[in-house]
């Protein structure tokens, strides 16, 4: 990387913490696992430290940056490659599809700002019969709710609505030490694979997502109390629920039926 990365000032709003171990780069690489005929989209290639790695290994690598300082460095270090193409954008915005190239399925990587880890993750899933696999550095604790099962503190809306579309494996921790600035929080990294068949079958994500909303809304709150003007408690029974279930409790595949159950029972288009 250019020694310019020296005197690059961190833009706080960004959330920028750049990966500077380069053990933990390796292993990100390794885990990865690029092939020569792959397309790799880099979401927050920062200073790089992922990107000139990819950019040996991949047959095509898009990036996504919203910092056009940033931009400018990876200008300066990419030069030589004419694989790579860069898209000044909020990623949180940018639309995956447009990158595909026939019928090919894009593999996405990233060390996602902490501020946008999970936004960024439900933008994706609207997305995701685009793309083939997807690793990313988040906030450990973040990670822990997407890998999180019923009836554990952790499991929650993020848990039900990725878990639906992907297996989730939370794969390395990384310190904070790894990164610079350094941040006041322990990071990790997991790997998110689309399920060939969505876990219960296939329902709206907009409907599942009304519904798991809906449920952890009053988190305290019983099956039975939170749809009491929407689902019959006998109509709950019948899908394997039990009236005294608080929402941490009820399986992905649970969700998907009351979801269905719902859309039977409600005016879901009015």
């Amino acid at each position: 990387m250019s020694e310019n990365k020296c005197y690059f000032k961190v833009r706080k709003r960004f959330g920028q913490n750049f990966l500077r171990d380069q053990i933990v780069i390796d292993n990100i690489i390794s885990l990865f696992d690029v092939q020569p005929t792959q397309h790799i989209v880099e979401i927050g290639p920062g200073q790089g430290a992922l990107t000139l790695p990819l950019l040996h290994s991949c047959k095509y690598l898009d990036v996504i940056e919203i910092d056009r300082n940033l931009i400018l460095l990876l200008q300066v270090d990419i030069q030589p490659f004419s694989n790579l193409n860069i898209h000044e954008a909020d990623a949180l915005h940018f639309n995956y599809q447009k990158l595909v190239k026939g019928q090919e399925k894009l593999r996405v990587i990233g060390n996602l700002p902490y501020n946008i880890g999970t936004p960024l993750l439900f933008h994706l899933l609207k997305q995701s019969k685009h793309i083939d696999d997807m690793l990313f550095m988040l906030q450990r604790e973040v990670v822990e709710r997407i890998c999180a099962q019923p009836g554990s503190k952790n499991y929650g809306r993020l848990s039900i609505m990725l878990q639906y579309k992907y297996h989730a494996a939370s794969l390395l921790a990384v310190p904070p030490e790894a990164f610079y600035p350094i941040p006041k929080v322990e990071s990790a990294v997991v790997y998110l694979q689309p399920l060939r068949n969505p876990i219960g079958g296939n329902v709206s994500l907009e409907a599942l997502s009304l519904v798991v909303g809906q449920a952890f809304s009053q988190r305290r709150k019983t099956i039975a109390n939170t749809f009491k003007n929407m689902i019959p408690i006998d109509v709950l029974e019948s899908i394997g629920l039990e009236p005294g279930q608080r929402p941490e409790t009820v399986s992905v595949e649970q969700f998907v039926a009351l979801t269905r159950t719902w859309l039977k029972n409600v005016d879901y288009y009015r």
